[in-house]
């Protein structure tokens, strides 16, 4: 599903250059749940961004669906990311003027697809996440968990090839934040969705079916869920995530 090969990104003039991503390789397969972690500045958010194409790399490859990304130019590579790619991001990025179901929508009305169609799509995935009732509600009217379900809905509505989510949960209290990741999850579960999540929280990562460290720009371990119950699974990202940090973590 994607592959990234070698990817560099660094920032900054020639002659001040702060190198953040320095030769990862990544791979994803199709239906994976994965988180990425790591601490502030260990250049999480800038590999979402890259993988996602919100970013150019410096050097390297990232081929998703076996499209060359770094080969299309900006119009091709916008025209991409509107029929393959979905973003969730921890602000909603809503349109106010726009109701739940006007802001779900989106994707679907810019693809052209028919009226019939794009209800069918809009009922089951309002009422996979728990928002069909709200949908003539205006995001103003909404809790924050409500406008992140929308936010999530209109990602996941045109059924991309991959989903990118950015510390998702950041703005939500802990129930709506565990309410959003249950759907999240029987969404990915149901409809063999691809998720690539950025968190720095290990409760949201013990969702996912792999998390991969991240530590100076460099991948520092990947751990996999496999059958492991999610309190375990928990346990051993909390003890890793700590390893990470140079803390000893007591059992």
């Amino acid at each position: 599903m994607l592959r990234a090969n070698n990817i560099h990104k660094s920032y900054g003039s020639r002659k001040n250059k702060h190198y953040v991503l320095k030769g990862i390789d990544l791979d994803i397969q199709s239906g994976e749940f994965v988180a990425i972690m790591g601490a502030s500045g260990s250049g999480k958010t800038t590999l979402l961004n890259v993988l996602s194409s919100i970013d150019r790399l410096d050097e390297g490859s990232i081929r998703i669906n076996d499209e060359e990304l770094t080969e299309m130019n900006d119009q091709t590579l916008a025209e991409f990311r509107k029929n393959h790619l979905g973003f969730i991001f921890q602000e909603y990025y809503l349109l106010d003027t726009l109701t739940v179901k006007e802001n779900i929508l989106l994707p679907l009305s810019v693809q052209h697809m028919s009226k019939k169609v794009a209800e069918e799509a809009f009922q089951r995935i309002a009422t996979e996440l728990s928002i069909l009732d709200v949908a003539y509600k205006y995001p103003n009217e909404l809790s924050g968990g409500q406008q992140q379900r929308t936010s999530a809905a209109r990602a996941m509505i045109h059924e991309p090839a991959i989903v990118f989510a950015d510390e998702p949960t950041g703005a939500l209290d802990s129930k709506a934040a565990s309410d959003l990741l249950q759907h999240i999850r029987v969404l990915h579960e149901q409809n063999n969705s691809t998720i690539v999540m950025v968190t720095h929280d290990p409760v949201v990562a013990s969702y996912s079916s792999r998390v991969v460290f991240i530590k100076d720009g460099r991948i520092y371990a990947q751990m996999y869920k496999g059958t492991e119950a999610r309190e375990q699974y928990l346990t051993d990202i909390l003890k890793t995530q700590a390893v990470l940090s140079g803390v000893h973590y007591e059992t």
